[in-house]
């Protein structure tokens, strides 16, 4: 029952699903609580993959013949994704990208990430992201829908075990006091970590057989490309990671999935 709880939490933390009422009070609250929900980040992530996919998949299959058909089924996926999570993680990375754009100084860049205004960077950040996720589904959608499907899920599940990896090789150095995230970023226990690695590879397993090992091979190391391209930025510019490092890394390492995919045959 306390890993229902859990996972209960962290959907409440990562997605816009209400966690209210008599539910709420027997979930509880507690910022140890908070921190042993991380381990369920990549069961959140099959939530979200599979709601993308229903969507993609579905469109795909209603609509008529259309060479745009790929990119009308990635733009609708794309929108139900920022409507169930809130744009959570877009969020963390028009901050990130305005606080290391704006100053090369890390205590005011950690200064501009707390601003709530998005600045030039953050804009362009968050339109490049986006355009580049439409053209990389659509792209997988005029190939294959069983493919666009399994991408999906596969995608959002991968971009959210990274995080949890963040969190054990770095410090938090966010605000203390006003950081939503800093229960959660505290620590993380080996035994949180199994358990989002648990449902990582339970997908990836599950992807492998209905799609061959390559398709699993390929965004599994774009995606470890890509975190270590970030974990190294944060290391370098930061000395650690903030809860909007968090949600960068989500969406850097989604982007990276789907790169993966659009280079198998």
């Amino acid at each position: 029952m306390m890993w229902l709880r859990h996972w209960l939490l962290a959907l409440q933390f990562f997605t816009r699903v209400p966690v209210t009422g008599r539910l709420a009070g027997w979930v509880g609250y507690s910022p140890a609580m908070l921190r042993a929900s991380a381990a369920h980040f990549p069961g959140i992530g099959l939530l979200v993959g599979a709601l993308a996919a229903l969507v993609a998949g579905g469109l795909l299959v209603l609509l008529p013949p259309n060479p745009y058909a790929p990119l009308v089924a990635a733009a609708f996926s794309t929108i139900a994704t920022l409507l169930f999570t809130g744009a959570l993680h877009e969020d963390g990375l028009g901050d990130v990208a305005d606080g290391l754009g704006g100053s090369p100084d890390r205590q005011r860049a950690l200064e501009i990430m707390k601003d709530s205004r998005i600045g030039s960077f953050g804009a362009l950040a968050l339109v490049l992201a986006i355009a580049t996720k439409l053209a990389l589904l659509a792209l997988l959608g005029a190939h294959d829908v069983r493919a666009l499907c399994t991408g999906l899920v596969l995608a959002h599940v991968l971009s959210r075990a990274w995080p949890l990896l963040l969190i054990r090789c770095l410090p938090h150095v966010g605000d203390a006091g006003g950081s939503k995230s800093k229960p959660l970023a505290d620590a993380i226990s080996g035994r949180a970590l199994a358990a989002g690695a648990a449902w990582t590879a339970l997908v990836v397993a599950a992807v492998a057989g209905l799609q061959g090992p390559l398709f699993v091979v390929a965004p599994l190391l774009a995606s470890a490309l890509a975190f270590a391209w970030v974990l190294r930025l944060f290391r370098r510019r930061l000395q650690g990671f903030t809860g909007d490092c968090l949600g960068t890394t989500q969406q850097v390492c989604e982007i990276a999935c789907y790169l993966g995919l659009a280079f198998l045959p």
